[in-house]
């Protein structure tokens, strides 16, 4: 039997007494943690569809504007590793909890702020919501039977969904009645409510991990991330040869080579980077950043492509909010495939899922490219892809809890999502630098050209295809 094994044999003997028994407590556990989904994905995506009028708003340019979306996800993608650590240390719900007051704050500083540096300020606190997926779906292996966490992790990946369904749209709506202030005041109302539903509804895990929080480690990972994913997410901007581009690189990458030897060195390490290694969580975190490149690169062509001028010979030049409301079909069969994902993964597997999602991601980008950029077909193969989304999503989390010990799901599952957001901006980075590459100018307005487009779909195709690869690498037996 293998140390993890070993580990989690002993841990599930003590996590039995966390677990709760009434079904009715179940599944109202179930609902509260299922919120957290929409929860991220609002703050992430209410503020895209405005960002030129944020510009016009507050004083800046449209490059600066950027760091409205940036530092959530930079904030998200450092973070998440970090409140995992002490999640498995300290509770998983008071951590929640903790984090939600951090975003409430910062959506209460935003929705004041006058000025450029006060917003994005708020938008940084902001960027701690996105660990309450993981956090949260740690926290229902605690608490539920096993028979129910399949369905009830495929629920909480399909709420992500529905933010992202609405949230678009949505900003479009609160912003032409309510002006861009109340975009904060939404966001900070929904992390309220969940909160007082957290403390109401569900009880805090009995499970900790033993040791120390590794301050040390906490600290050198944060240098490297940050640095790391400020040269992806920026280097099309400064230049990928500017002295600030290569710089981050250099101090991520030096501060990552001292960082790793030194978390197999320590007793108590921030990521224990040995069970990292086992295979089946392995093969999740690749097709993490594999299928969240995919996942983030769809968002990103399809608003644009539907909002590309009719002059342009291709585009049917929607508005912000039409572009927004041609994803809700795809948010939508999110939410549909949440309970098919769970079954397909309790009849079939986690790794089947994942195969299969990452196929129709693949598929999806293989339409978009081979049928053309009409509305109808933009809007369906955007839907296929989200479809694909909801089911390895809901797969990858499952891979890892059946692999980890259980007082280490959450860092686990942080690592995950980390994983995906360095994919997220690895695709943001990708998309702005191919769409830049090639562009034509119609009245009075410069748009990537059909061909930059169908480069990106092809792309999106080969990453969803590697993940596939992955995916079907060999398990080792278990003994």
């Amino acid at each position: 039997m293998s140390r993890a094994e070993v580990t989690d044999s002993g841990a599930s003997a003590a996590a039995a007494k966390a677990v709760v028994r009434s079904p009715g407590s179940q599944r109202l556990i179930v609902a509260t943690l299922s919120v957290t989904g929409v929860v991220v994905a609002l703050q992430q995506t209410l503020v895209v569809p405005i960002l030129p009028d944020f510009s016009v708003a507050l004083g800046v340019s449209p490059t600066t504007t950027s760091w409205l979306v940036t530092a959530t996800l930079l904030t998200g993608a450092v973070a998440t590793p970090l409140i995992g650590r002490l999640a498995d240390l300290t509770g998983k719900r008071a951590m929640m909890l903790l984090c939600l007051a951090v975003m409430v704050a910062g959506s209460t500083i935003a929705a004041l702020g006058q000025t450029f540096p006060v917003v994005v300020t708020g938008r940084v606190m902001q960027g701690f919501a996105i660990a309450l997926l993981p956090v949260g779906i740690s926290l229902l292996r605690d608490l539920l039977e096993p028979a129910r966490l399949g369905g009830a992790v495929a629920l909480m990946s399909g709420t992500m969904g529905i933010g992202s369904m609405f949230g678009m749209p949505m900003a479009g709506v609160i912003y032409a009645h309510l002006g861009w202030h109340a975009l904060f005041w939404v966001t900070g109302g929904v992390g309220l409510a969940l909160a007082i539903l957290l403390v109401v509804a569900v009880p805090e895990s009995s499970v900790r991990a033993r040791g120390r929080f590794d301050h040390v480690g906490a600290v050198m990972l944060t240098i490297a991330l940050t640095t790391l994913l400020l040269a992806i997410s920026k280097g099309g901007q400064w230049g990928w040869g500017s002295p600030a581009t290569l710089g981050c690189v250099a101090v991520g990458a030096a501060t990552l080579a001292v960082w790793v030897p030194m978390e197999l060195r320590i007793p108590d390490p921030l990521v224990d980077l040995r069970t990292s290694v086992l295979r089946p969580v392995l093969i999740s975190n690749v097709c993490a950043a594999l299928l969240g490149f995919a996942m983030f690169l769809s968002a990103y062509t399809a608003t644009q492509e539907l909002q590309a001028p009719v002059e342009s010979g291709y585009g049917p030049g929607l508005s912000e909010a039409a572009a927004g409301m041609a994803m809700m079909p795809g948010g939508l069969l999110m939410v549909v495939l949440a309970p098919l994902s769970a079954r397909m993964t309790r009849r079939r597997g986690a790794r089947v899922t994942l195969v299969i999602g990452a196929i129709v991601i693949a598929a999806g980008y293989v339409l978009r490219a081979v049928l053309g950029p009409s509305v109808v077909n933009v809007t369906t193969s955007a839907a296929m892809i989200s479809g694909g989304v909801a089911l390895a999503l809901a797969a990858m989390p499952v891979l890892i809890t059946e692999a980890v010990p259980i007082d280490q799901t959450a860092t686990a599952n942080g690592v995950n999502s980390l994983l995906r957001s360095v994919g997220t901006s690895t695709a943001s980075a990708v998309g702005a630098a191919v769409l830049a590459s090639s562009t034509l100018t119609v009245v009075g307005v410069t748009v990537p050209t059909l061909s930059a487009f169908t480069t990106m779909y092809w792309i999106g195709a080969a990453a969803a295809v590697a993940a596939v690869a992955v995916a079907l690498l060999p398990l080792p037996a278990r003994t």
